[in-house]
């Protein structure tokens, strides 16, 4: 990115739209990141305020918010139905940048769910059948056997979604952006979403 990098400047148009700047750096990102882009740390924190964290894939970001999906028997999809914020952290060391997000959770709806579903692999909706994500498991034998089981039973036609798998939106009211500098003078600004909807920004001090 040049200098006049427009994630800083102050002035309007596209500039002033988060989600903009948002999937500009993410489009970057799917060109010059050795990794997988889309990897994104979770935050979430259960009913006593207690946090966790993991990594996990956005599969969709616009103006509603940014999604992911899980089993939501698994320990953040109950931490999320208990305590429904959450907050994101993009880190794309390549390009110097990173992205911070926090904000309320939604489940997406069952439309929705379903569609991303049957983009899966089939091995991959196998496996939300198989897998009692974050409950103890006795051997991997037991996975395994658990694989062949659903794949036996769903060996013809389409796989059905599991009802304990679905989508979760981070609707956010909070989105940070920051860039690299030397000497550790990074550039930060952070964007908060008013009462009626609109954004308002402002840099930080690194």
């Amino acid at each position: 990115m040049t200098p006049e990098d427009p994630t800083f400047s102050a002035g309007a148009g596209a500039a002033d739209d988060p989600i903009v700047l948002f999937n500009a750096l993410l489009a970057e990102a799917r060109n010059t990141e050795r990794y997988d882009p889309t990897a994104v740390a979770l935050a979430t924190a259960d009913a006593t305020g207690a946090p966790s964290v993991r990594m996990v894939l956005l599969k969709g970001a616009d103006a509603r918010g940014f999604v992911f999906y899980t089993n939501s028997e698994s320990r953040k999809g109950g931490e999320l139905k208990a305590n429904p914020r959450a907050a994101l952290m993009f880190y794309w060391m390549g390009m110097g940048r990173a992205v911070r997000i926090e904000g309320a959770v939604e489940q997406v709806g069952d439309e929705e769910a379903d569609a991303y579903y049957r983009t899966r692999h089939r091995e991959s909706r196998i496996g939300a059948w198989a897998s009692e994500q974050s409950r103890p498991l006795p051997s991997r034998f037991e996975l395994e056997k658990r694989v062949a089981l659903f794949a036996a039973k769903y060996a013809l036609g389409e796989i059905p979604r599991p009802p304990h798998w679905t989508g979760f939106r981070v609707v956010p009211s909070r989105i940070e952006f920051w860039r690299e500098r030397p000497f550790r003078l990074h550039e930060r600004r952070r964007f908060t979403r008013t009462a009626e909807g609109a954004w308002t920004s402002t840099l930080l001090f690194p």
